[in-house]
Order: structure tokens, then C-alpha cells, then sequence
């Protein structure tokens, strides 16, 4: 009688979980470009001083209103300073702008959304009565009011008040979706629980609440984001944003810029092309976020 001698053991694959930021990029190839784009960005606002081939500040009066050449790929505004470089210091404070006053706006709507979701009753109609008084002027008729209400206080070139301004309409948006969201947490069984346990409000909003509506509050602030640069932009271009000599895009397009558009057509394309890719890029990336996250966008 013949013995069958063990068969070797079968090994067992095991698959590695993907990374997030792999599976984004595999499920959202936009949304990886945009994010790529924002990553240049991020990295010309960081570090401008490496960056950049000339001081944003120096003025050369032999090169006033130079063409693109090698010398300076964007050319020179009207005061001989470099294009590409006042671009690229730009970035910053597009994006400490852009960044500082989504977060502001965002984290207090997303505050007073899960608060008027949560208490409801009195507490739900005179929040939501003030952001429909917010909500009932347009985003940028109601930072010019906030911004010319207000007196400057300038910190490091930037006006903490022009920060503010775009972070309050912002607020009004935030907290309808937030509170949209946090409705629907409110009466799941687990908040029922927590309410029988004896827990106190601040933890079941903090520990229970707040936690499933991440989701929505990070799209709505990666969107807001290109609102608050295109704001940013606007408002220093109406001459109540940034002031000079500070680097700015929209400050790039006000000025002499509207002055010599005819002579100097780069004063205007290159600052406005940089807009446009930064807008572009935070809303593609807000969208691509927003399906990312959203199960019912996954098939």
C-alpha cells in the first residue's frame, strides 16, 4: 500500500490595503492633477525666495514693460519688476488668504450648523434667521461691505480684516450643509443612546457628531477655498484687498495693468492665467473630494 507523501501548504495571498491617497488618485484622476497643481502651488508659496529668479520688490527702470525672454520668462510691469516672480510670491498670499479664511468661515459655520442641528427649537430659528440674512446678499457685495466697514490692520502685508471679510460670507453656506447633515445624525439610535447614558451635550456633539460630518466639512472648505482666492483677487483689485508693494495676483491686474494692456498684454495674461488655475484647481479638487467620499457617488 503506496503512501501519498503531504502536499505542501498553499500559500495564502493576502492583499495590502491601498493607501488614500493612492485610491483617490486611482478613482479621481482629475482630481489627482488638480491636486498636483495644488502641490506646485503649496511648494512656489513655501518656498519663494528659492523659487522665484528675482526679488518681487527690486525695481529696474532699464527694464520697464520687458516682453517674455530668457531674461524674464513673464516680463517686467511697469516699474521693471519680474512677472514670474511677483507670480510665485503671489501664491502665498493667495493661498495664506485663501486657506486662513476658508478655515475661519468654515470651522464656525460647521460649529453653528451642528449646534442648530443638535439644540433645534429657539436656538435653530435665530441661527438660521441670521444666515438668511447673510445668505440674502451676494458673497462678494457682502465682503466689500465687511471690508470697508472695517479699519486696516495690516500684519506682514496681508490685512487680517480683508481675512475676516472673506471668511463671513462663507460661514452662511457652511452651516446649512453642515446642519443638513447633522439632522440626519441627530436622530440615529446611537445619539438616543448616548442621551439615556447620561452624557452631557458638549460630548455627544464632540465625540458623536461632529465626527460624521468631516465628510461634508472638508468638501465644503477645499471649495470655499477657490472662493476666497477669487475674492481675494477681486477685492484687492478694487483696491480694498492687498496693497502695494506686497505680491498679489489680483493687486497684478489692477493699475498699470489696465494701463498698458494694449503695450504690455503679459501684465494682464500671466497673473490672470494664474487665477484661473488656482480656482480651477481647488474646485476640481473639491468635486473630486465630494465623490471620493460620498458612497452614493462609488459604484
Amino acid at each position: 500500500m503506496t503512501t501519498l507523501a503531504p502536499s505542501a501548504p498553499v500559500p495564502v495571498l493576502i492583499a495590502r490595503p491601498r493607501s488614500a491617497l493612492i485610491e483617490f488618485c486611482r478613482q479621481q484622476p482629475l482630481g489627482a492633477v488638480s491636486f498636483v497643481i495644488i502641490v506646485a502651488m503649496m511648494f512656489a508659496g513655501i518656498f519663494s525666495n528659492l523659487a522665484a529668479p528675482y526679488d518681487p520688490l527690486d525695481i529696474d527702470f532699464a527694464a520697464i514693460l520687458t516682453a517674455p525672454s530668457a531674461a524674464h520668462w513673464f516680463g517686467t510691469d511697469a516699474y521693471g519688476r519680474d512677472i514670474l516672480s511677483r507670480i510665485i510670491f503671489g501664491s502665498r498670499t493667495a493661498l495664506v488668504i485663501g486657506f486662513t479664511s476658508s478655515f475661519l468661515g468654515s470651522v464656525i459655520g460647521a460649529v453653528l450648523g451642528i449646534a442648530s442641528a443638535y439644540f433645534g427649537g429657539k436656538i435653530d430659528d435665530w441661527i438660521q434667521r441670521v444666515m438668511d440674512i447673510l445668505l440674502a446678499f451676494p458673497i462678494i457685495v457682502l465682503a466689500l461691505v465687511v471690508v470697508a466697514s472695517l479699519r486696516a490692520a495690516i500684519v506682514f502685508g496681508i490685512d487680517i480684516n480683508l481675512i475676516v471679510a472673506i471668511a463671513i460670507p462663507i460661514i452662511p453656506r457652511v452651516c446649512r450643509v453642515v446642519r443638513a447633515a447633522a439632522l440626519t445624525i441627530r436622530v440615529m439610535p446611537y445619539i438616543d443612546a448616548a442621551r439615556a447614558a447620561g452624557y452631557s451635550d458638549r460630548r455627544i456633539i464632540f465625540r458623536h457628531m461632529a465626527p460624521n460630518v468631516v465628510a461634508p466639512f472638508l468638501i465644503m472648505f477645499t471649495a470655499f477655498i477657490a472662493q476666497a482666492i477669487l475674492l481675494e483677487a477681486s477685492l484687492s483689485f478694487l483696491g480694498l484687498g492687498v496693497t502695494e508693494p506686497t505680491p498679489a495676483w489680483g493687486l497684478m491686474l489692477s493699475g498699470n495693468a489696465a494701463d498698458f494692456y494694449r503695450e504690455a498684454p503679459w501684465m494682464i495674461l500671466f497673473p490672470g492665467a494664474a487665477i484661473s488655475l488656482a480656482v480651477f484647481a481647488f474646485n476640481l479638487f473639491g468635486d473630486a473630494l465630494r465623490d471620493y467620499l460620498d458612497p452614493r457617488f462609488k459604484t
